[in-house]
Formats: C-alpha cells, sequence, structure tokens
C-alpha cells in the first residue's frame, strides 16, 4: 500500500496568529490532514474558538494564548505544548499586521510596530521552536511572506519590508538547520481579503489594480492556502528547504496580461 505523504496523523503542529485570517484557514487545514494543532494569538476568546473548531475535526488541541513580541509568552507557549504533547513537529509563523501611510511621512513607531511583529516575532518564534526541533532531529518551519516579498506596494513600507526580510531569514534558518532533520520554507500568499486587508483591496482602486494584475481575475480564499501549508509540513516536502512558494494565482508569473 503506497503511504500517503501528505498525511500529517501523529504531527503536533502550533500556528502563531492561527486564531484569524490565513492564519486560521492553515490551522484548520493542518488539522483536516490528521496533525494535532495548537493555534495560539493574543486573544483568549479566538484562541477557544479556534481550539473547538480544531477538536471538532477529532484532532488534539490546546488553549493557550501568545504574542509574538514578549519571549517569555512563546516560551511558555512552547512549554505548554511540550507538557501537553511531549514533541513540537510544524511551526507555522502566521502572525502579522501592517498600516497604511506614505513612506516619507510614516512614523518610526509605526514602522518599528510592525517590523517587531512579522520578522523579530517571526525570528523568535524560530528560536525557541526551532531549538526543540533540532534536538529532535526533525521539524518543518513555515513562515508567511507576502508578494510584497518580491514586489513592492505603495504605502505600506514596513510591511513589504518585513516579507523581503521573512524570505531572507527563511533562506538563512534553512541552510543552517538542512543537515538537522529541520526544513525552513516560507509561502507568499496573493491577495486573500483578510480582516488586515479587506478594506484595502475590496472595491478599491487597488483591488481593482491587484485583480487585473492576477491572471486567474479573482482574489484567493482562505482555504485555497491550507494545500502548500499541508505540503510543506508534510513529508511530500522532505527534499523541500529554503523555498518561498507563491500562492497567488499567477500574479508573480503576470506582465502582460490583456
Amino acid at each position: 500500500m503506497t503511504q500517503n505523504l501528505f498525511d500529517l496523523s501523529g504531527r503536533v503542529a502550533v500556528v502563531t496568529g492561527g486564531t484569524t485570517g490565513l492564519g486560521n484557514a492553515i490551522a484548520l487545514g493542518l488539522a483536516g490532514a490528521g496533525a494535532d494543532v495548537i493555534a495560539s494569538a493574543r486573544r483568549m476568546d479566538q484562541v477557544e474558538k479556534t481550539a473547538s473548531e480544531i477538536e471538532a475535526l477529532g484532532r488534539r488541541s490546546l488553549r493557550v494564548t501568545s504574542d509574538v513580541t514578549d519571549r517569555p509568552s512563546l516560551q511558555a507557549l512552547h512549554d505548554a505544548v511540550i507538557a501537553g504533547f511531549g514533541k513540537v513537529d510544524i511551526l507555522v509563523n502566521a502572525a502579522g499586521i501592517t498600516y497604511n501611510a506614505d513612506t516619507l511621512e510614516a512614523s518610526e513607531t509605526d514602522w518599528s510596530r510592525v517590523i517587531e511583529t512579522n520578522l523579530t516575532g517571526t525570528m523568535r518564534a524560530c528560536q525557541i521552536f526551532g531549538l526543540t526541533m533540532r534536538q529532535a532531529r526533525y521539524g518543518r518551519i513555515i513562515n508567511i511572506a507576502s508578494l510584497s516579498t518580491f514586489v513592492g506596494f505603495a504605502r505600506v513600507a514596513a510591511y513589504c519590508a518585513s516579507k523581503a526580510g521573512i524570505a531572507s531569514f527563511t533562506k538563512v534558518l534553512a541552510i543552517e538547520l538542512a543537515r538537522t532533520g529541520v526544513n525552513v520554507n516560507a509561502i507568499a500568499p496573493g491577495v486573500f481579503p483578510t480582516s488586515l486587508n479587506a478594506k484595502l483591496v475590496r472595491g478599491t482602486p487597488r483591488g481593482e489594480d491587484l485583480l487585473l494584475r492576477t491572471p486567474m481575475r479573482r482574489f484567493g480564499e482562505a482555504r485555497e492556502l491550507a494545500g502548500a501549508a499541508i505540503f510543506l509540513a508534510s513529508e511530500a516536502s522532505s527534499f523541500v528547504t529554503g523555498e518561498v512558494l507563491a500562492v497567488d494565482g499567477g500574479f508573480l508569473a503576470s506582465g502582460v496580461n490583456r
């Protein structure tokens, strides 16, 4: 009988920022593929709701809040997972924020807040969970990049810079861990309307421009990101590391498309 390379049964996954938007879709997708999933974020009510959704799929979870800008809270999340499950196999770093402002007028405070959450927060989680994965000689780390990893978007310079940094960080960590059994990759979602960006892209000139540049001529649905995460979390990607996988309806492939 052929082994199902995408089966995550017996795996334990942690998803930071896993209670809303794309992180939530990934958390539920991993659970649907068989993993026990701990979706963590700052708000307990959202953690509770997502844990119940995971358990409704027949998987186990925990109810632990965390803040990627607070190292002790991430360490507490890690320790709770180890105490409850004895290991951690998969880490998805999906926590992220943005803000919209002309670059020359943006405040250093807002810039630093975005970099601290999106880039430094990812580094913190990778350090804390990656050390345990390296010791166990197995792990799958999945960071969340963006189209703005590759191309610029006006008025969101800090976000773009943070996501470009994610790609470089992912590659460096991947080569450092390449012989330890820990694979490190990233997903670059196309335009998926979520609470983070819906006001910027739905029914706006910006949204119309994004659709024009997307050959499929539609935005993504959150569930469409789950397959890429399952692939990168599974044995199907055992020889894949240091990659940034775009899930973008053809956006990055597109030049002139009409």
